[in-house]
């Protein structure tokens, strides 16, 4: 075997035990242990929430102790492989332990970045809400490829995800879109891509074939849990009822189930058509209503804490985050992290991981030097 191969066999495992180490594997274990004494107690589930959050943590606890013995094993797999190759000089075997490396050592870097989502709400599932800003039926129609692009990555990694709201726009595109993305840690891989995106393009909307600037204002926010305890009083909601529509291919009820809450004192607006009834909507309305004044809340907590720190966010809430070049050249740029890539297409297919994954690694060093300031 070669000593770059033996190198890069050298240098997965050791971010294997880097990975088990921030983990705390042994804890992890004994915390698995105490679960499944609870998930056997009879009774259970006579409290369905406390059991949602039992069962839930046991999943992501299982699934991550699998995935970590899983590596162990294709590591070891991978470098009997290559000792084969080179014991034999077979060429076959030797590609297709390289082709393995190169998969195992994305896998293990994907699964690294999310050690590093530690904060207060990063394992949540994450609101997401898009919304045009200045440019016209452009930025309706940004928001909606923007829509497609998260459709995508979600879809590529088998999220599943909740359409809250959906407003078409009159000629073209959305005027919002708000969904949820229904897996752990989405809140803390997403946290990231809040703020504003850029397009620059040829507007296929313009007869004269004119460069256009779009923006539109990407909102990620945790979804409330029972936990947070974010009681919204009946009198200080207005509910109205209207009739749904939805995304092409979606099956929405045609009946007037979709239902629109005003939340008075802070003039919140939320909506939600996705289920088929009413009371249903209702339900999931009131879901993302404690959401916003959840993040709300958060908000206010960190101005407070800012002013009294006299320092600035890194990033305000509605800056300018990423561009998407797509005239008079191809080119997408973080402008955060500098990352950067000429393939376009691929990015607005959903193949934002490279992107979301920088922006962790930022956010965590931005966020260490600013604890060691």
């Amino acid at each position: 075997m070669s000593a770059d191969r033996t190198d890069a066999l050298k240098a997965l495992d050791a971010t294997l035990t880097s990975i088990e180490k921030v983990l705390d594997v042994p804890a992890m274990q004994v915390e698995l242990r105490d679960l499944e004494e609870q998930a056997g107690i009879p009774g259970l589930w006579d409290d369905q929430e406390k059991a949602q959050r039992i069962t839930g943590r046991m999943s992501v606890i299982q699934s991550d102790l699998e995935r970590l013995t899983q590596y162990r094993s294709r590591l070891a797999d991978i470098g009997t492989l290559f000792e084969m190759a080179a014991e034999e000089g077979d060429e076959g075997t030797a590609a297709e332990a390289e082709s393995d490396l190169a998969a195992l050592q994305r896998e293990i870097g994907t699964f690294e970045v999310r050690t590093l989502l530690s904060g207060e709400y990063d394992q949540r599932e994450a609101l997401v809400q898009i919304t045009p800003g200045a440019g016209g039926v452009d930025s309706q129609d940004w928001a909606l490829m923007l829509w497609r692009m998260y459709y995508r990555w979600a879809e590529r990694h088998g999220y599943p995800l909740d359409v809250h709201e959906w407003q078409e726009a009159e000629e073209a595109g959305v005027k919002s879109v708000v969904f949820q993305v229904k897996t752990p840690y989405a809140y803390g891989t997403l946290a990231g891509e809040h703020g504003v995106h850029r397009l620059v393009r040829i507007s296929p909307f313009d007869n004269q074939a004119r460069r256009q600037t779009s923006f539109a204002m990407i909102d990620v926010t945790p979804v409330v849990d029972t936990a947070d305890a974010v009681e919204v009083d009946e009198k200080e909601i207005r509910v109205d009822v209207f009739r749904s529509s939805g995304p092409g291919g979606q099956g929405v009820n045609t009946t007037d189930s979709a239902v629109r809450i005003t939340h008075l004192p802070t003039g919140i607006v939320v909506s939600c058509q996705n289920e088929r009834s009413q009371i249903q909507n209702r339900a999931a309305a009131m879901v993302v209503l404690a959401t916003k004044l959840l993040e709300r809340t958060r908000e206010e907590e960190l101005a407070q804490m800012e002013a009294i720190r006299g320092a600035k966010a890194d990033v305000a809430f509605g800056s300018q985050i990423r561009n998407y070049v797509l005239h008079p050249y191809q080119m997408v740029k973080d402008l955060r992290t500098g990352t950067e890539t000429g393939n376009t297409s691929a990015v607005l297919d959903g193949e934002v991981d490279e992107f979301i994954e920088a922006t962790i690694r930022w956010r965590r060093t931005r966020d260490a030097e600013a604890d060691g300031a």
